[in-house]
Parts: C-alpha cells; structure tokens; sequence
C-alpha cells in the first residue's frame, strides 16, 4: 500500500513522480505533472511560485486513482480523458484510437492541396475514413475554415466521441458523422480522401507496446492477415467519390511503403508521393487517379 500523498502541491508532484518512478513508468516526470495538474486544477507555473498550495482532499483521491491507473500500465491520455492533436484538445473513449503525433505527418501532407482547393472551389470536401475521435477531419477543418467534412466509422461509440469533439471544438456546423463500413454509406464526391487504417497484421497485435494492445480498440488495429486490408478496400472503391484531380492521404506502417504503392498502382493511381514522420520513418503517402 502506497504512503498517503501528500497535501501540498510541490511535495504531491514529488511523490507522484516517485511512484510512477518506482513502477518504471515511460516518462514519470511529465506523467505525473499531467496527473496532478488535471485533477487539482493547477498549472506549471503554481507549483514553481506556490509548492506549499494546499491541495484539496477529492483532488488527492482523484490524483491517487489515476496513479495507480498509471502504475498499472494505462496511457496517461487515456486517464486524463483527452489528448493534444494538432493544437486540438480531443476527448477519448474506450471506442477511440488515441490519436499520435505521427499521423500529424498526414495533416501537413494534405494541407496545401486543401487550402489550395478551397480557395480555387469556395470548398474542399474531406472524406475522413475510419474517423475514431475525429482528429484528421477536425484538424483540417480547424486551419481551413470553408472546408467540410465528413466522418465515417463503423463504431457508433467513436462517431458519438467525434461528433462531441467536433461541437466542443465549435467545428460541428462543417463535420458530419456517418456509420458506414468504409464506402458503404457513402454518397456524393470528395477533393480529399484521408484514412488512418488499421494496418496492424491481425497475428502482430498480442506484440504490439502494452499500452497500445491492451487500451487501444482492436477494431482500429487490426488490418487483417497482413495489414493490408483496409488500403485493398480504399484503392479498389474509392474512385467513384473522387471529385476530378482529388487526393487519397493514407497513413501506413514504417515498413508498408512498397506494399501500398503496388495496391493503389494496379488500382490506377500514380506512385503515392511520401512523407515521413518525425522519426524519419515513412508514415504517410498521397495518391491522385490517373496520372502517369
């Protein structure tokens, strides 16, 4: 049984960052300044200029649960309830991918053409396939402000959590959510098709990090017996929603590059054009129909 956390803000930081320490917590320091500040309602700046701020009793019990969430090996986003995309507080559900700072390498990929389009058209219409809190569509709304979008996914749980952070984020006049098993649904013609598949191979989930496995919804995982399912889908029916000299963004595996191109080629598509993560590693690639 762990000591009684401390009531004062400077030595409570200290003892949560010790905890999550002793449990070889990834990242204890900003693990548990991001607890504490969350559930006492305090900032950075407090606990520098004010250690000795009393901290209320439900706070601390508060604090206590999610430490031992975290010991316990659930991500910290999770705990807190939200996380940061692109400059945009999304909320997270069970039902939910947490979005990553990799797919972001998306959003910069297939940002010029949108701006570009909506200042040609008056518009750019965004297809946000397999949309789990709504990151890629309400990033792109958020920066092009006569964009739309719709967002489709096959959990009624995500489409409610998108649908939530897309009216928290004043987003929701532009952002349509619609249940569809990928194109099922789907009507109408789009300049921007974006998709951040599953692409893990369904026999490689039980070795994926821990907290990815056991927290994050296997439906957003799981891309079929050799990951490349989803791009199968996308390359072969996506042709009839495409507005004339649109775009498909689809974020892939570091190691999926090749297997990709081949998928959208022999669909019709030019060689995708690549961009990589901050690790360097291939993370997304941008196709146009048609093109030598």
């Amino acid at each position: 049984m762990a000591d009684p956390l401390p009531e004062a803000l400077g030595p409570l930081l200290r003892e949560a960052r010790a905890r999550l320490v002793a449990a070889a917590v990834e990242d204890p320091a900003l693990d548990a300044r991001l607890i504490v500040e969350h559930f006492s309602g305090t900032t950075r700046t407090q606990a520098i200029a004010d250690p000795e701020r009393k901290v209320d009793r439900n706070a601390i019990a508060a604090i206590d649960t999610a430490l031992m969430r975290r010991v316990g090996g659930e991500p910290v986003h999770r705990i807190l309830g939200y996380r940061e995309f692109y400059g945009l507080r999304l909320s997270l559900t069970p039902d939910t991918l947490e979005p990553r700072p990799d797919t972001e390498t998306l959003i910069e990929a297939v940002l010029p053409f949108v701006k570009a389009t909506a200042a040609r058209e008056g518009t750019c219409r965004i297809l946000d396939l397999g949309t789990g809190t709504g990151a890629i569509a309400l990033a792109l709304l958020s920066v092009v402000p006569t964009a739309t979008a719709t967002g489709v996914d096959i959990s009624d749980g995500a489409l409610a959590t998108a649908t939530r952070n897309a009216g928290q984020l004043g987003l929701g006049g532009r952002f349509t959510a619609l249940r569809s098993d990928w194109f099922e649904k789907v009507s109408g013609r789009y300049h921007v098709i974006a998709a951040n598949p599953p692409y893990i191979a369904s026999q490689d989930i039980g070795n994926l990090q821990d907290e990815v496995r056991d927290f994050d919804p296997h439906l957003a995982l799981d891309g079929g017996v050799d990951g490349l399912v989803p791009y199968r889908i996308i390359a072969a029916k996506a042709a009839r929603f495409l507005e004339a000299e649109a775009r498909i963004a689809v974020e892939i595996g570091h190691t999926q590059r090749n297997e990709v191109n081949d998928i959208f080629r022999t669909a019709g598509y030019a060689a995708g054009e690549v961009f990589g993560d901050l690790g360097g590693n291939d993370r997304v690639l941008v196709f146009q129909r048609g093109k030598p």
